[in-house]
């Protein structure tokens, strides 16, 4: 009964050994790495449509509170006025002019 037990064990552990073998294996050939390729690619594809959506949600809001305080004749509360006033940040030209030759 015993040698029946241990059979019994040593071929469970054997199946499970070459099951994972196997799906390793696969994931080392072509289609294994196509595969993983399409599925990485998948969720970084995912993950940009999130972030656009993020984007989006937040622009619409933020320009509904422009829109609200306009309507009320508000002056919009700028959060960065201050950033632009200061003479070492200021608004930069993006292409400073060139000094002549």
């Amino acid at each position: 009964m015993r040698r029946l037990f241990w059979l019994g064990i040593g071929l469970a552990v054997g199946v499970v050994v070459v099951r994972k073998a196997t799906r390793t294996a696969h994931a080392y050939t072509p289609q294994g790495i196509a595969g993983s390729l399409t599925e990485s690619a998948g969720g970084l594809l995912e993950s940009m449509r999130s972030f656009v959506e993020d984007v989006r949600i937040g622009m619409a809001e933020r320009e509904q509170e422009i829109h609200e305080a306009f309507a009320r004749g508000e002056a919009f509360d700028d959060q960065f006025a201050e950033l632009r006033e200061d003479p070492r940040i200021g608004d930069r030209e993006i292409f400073p002019e060139e000094p002549q030759r």
